[in-house]
C-alpha cells in the first residue's frame, strides 16, 4: 500500500466520525417542538387547577383583587375544615365512594363475563348480540332516563344505593374494550390449559384475566370518573334528601351568593378532586400499558 493512503485513511476516518449525521439536526428540532407543544398543553390543563386550589387558600378579600394573586401568602386552612365538616362534605365523600365502588365493581364482573363469552364460547347469534352491545354506546342516558326512574320507583329501591347504582352496573363500552383486549391472547394459551383440565371459569380467572390487566385498569378508572361525577341521577333517585347526596350535589350546596362562601365551596371542590388524583396516581403505569397496548410488537 503507497504511504500517501495510509496517512489519508486516519484523515478519512475522522472525518467521517466526527461528522453528524444530515437527520439529527430534525430529530433534535421535532423532540424540542414537541415537548414545547406537551408543556403548553399541560400548562392549560393544570392551570385552572392550579388556580383552584390557590383561590381556595385565599381571604375573602383577596379574592376581588386584581389581578388576583397567583400564591397565597397566608393560606387559609380553615375553610377546608368548614367544607368537610360545616358543608358535609364528609356524608357526601362517604356515599359517593359507597356508589362508585358498587359501580366499578359491577361493570368489571358483567364486563368480564360478557367480554370472555364473546372471545372465546361459541353460541347462536353472538355477533348479533356483541353488536347490539356496541348499540348501546350510542344511546343517551337521557333516553333511558324515564324508564330507569319507573323501574327503579317499582322495585321499592327509590332513595337507596341500590337506585343510585344498579341502572351502571354493566356498559358496552366496557365490554368491548376487555373483548378485544382477550383477543390478543394467543389460542395455544387456551389450548394449553384444556389439556392442563382447565375449564372456562379456571382459564378466565387465572390466565385471561391477569393478562388483560391494563384494560382492567382502564376501565376501572373509567368507570370511577363517570361514577364519581354523576350529577343529575343522584338528584332524582334520591328525591332531594340529604342523606344520600353524593359529591357533585354537596358540591352545588356549598355554592352561596356571598364572597365570603366562595372559598368553602373551592375548598370542597378540591376535597372531591382528591380521589381522583389518587386514583390516576395508582394506576398510572396500568393505564398507560392499556394506551399502548399492541403499539410494539
Amino acid at each position: 500500500m503507497p504511504a500517501d493512503a495510509t496517512t489519508e485513511a486516519p484523515a478519512l476516518a475522522a472525518v467521517t466520525t466526527k461528522a453528524p449525521p444530515p437527520h439529527r439536526p430534525r430529530r433534535r428540532l421535532r423532540t424540542i417542538g414537541s415537548y414545547t407543544l406537551l408543556t403548553a398543553a399541560a400548562v392549560v390543563v393544570v392551570f385552572p387547577i392550579y388556580i383552584t386550589i390557590v383561590n381556595s387558600l385565599l381571604p375573602p378579600q383577596q379574592l376581588v383583587q386584581q389581578p388576583p394573586p397567583l400564591f397565597p401568602s397566608n393560606p387559609q386552612w380553615h375553610d377546608y375544615n368548614a367544607a368537610w365538616t360545616t358543608g358535609q362534605m364528609s356524608k357526601y365523600v362517604a356515599t359517593s365512594a359507597i356508589m362508585t365502588a358498587i359501580i366499578v365493581l359491577g361493570q368489571l364482573v358483567t364486563s368480564i363475563l360478557a367480554a370472555y363469552a364473546f372471545a372465546f364460547l361459541r353460541f347462536p347469534f353472538k355477533r348479533t348480540l356483541f353488536v347490539v352491545c356496541l348499540v348501546t354506546l350510542m344511546i343517551p342516558f337521557e333516553v333511558t332516563f324515564i324508564t330507569n326512574l319507573d323501574t327503579v320507583t317499582s322495585l321499592h329501591w327509590f332513595n337507596t344505593y341500590a337506585g343510585l347504582a344498579v341502572p351502571f352496573l354493566a356498559t358496552g363500552f366496557g365490554i368491548f374494550l376487555l373483548r378485544q383486549a382477550f383477543l390478543q391472547i394467543p389460542r395455544d394459551l387456551q389450548e394449553a390449559a384444556q389439556l392442563d383440565g382447565y375449564g372456562h371459569l379456571r382459564f378466565m380467572t387465572r390466565v385471561a384475566v391477569p393478562l388483560a390487566r391494563p384494560s382492567l385498569a382502564a376501565l376501572a378508572v373509567f368507570s370511577f370518573l363517570g361514577a364519581w361525577n354523576q350529577y343529575l341521577w343522584p338528584l332524582v333517585a334520591t328525591g332531594g334528601t340529604t342523606p344520600l347526596y353524593t359529591v357533585q350535589i354537596g358540591l352545588k350546596q356549598l355554592l352561596g351568593t356571598e364572597v365570603s362562601q366562595i372559598p368553602v365551596s373551592l375548598a370542597g371542590a378540591v376535597i372531591a378532586f382528591v380521589p381522583l388524583v389518587i386514583l390516576l396516581l395508582i394506576f398510572q403505569k396500568q393505564l398507560v400499558r392499556s394506551l399502548t397496548a399492541g403499539a410494539v410488537k
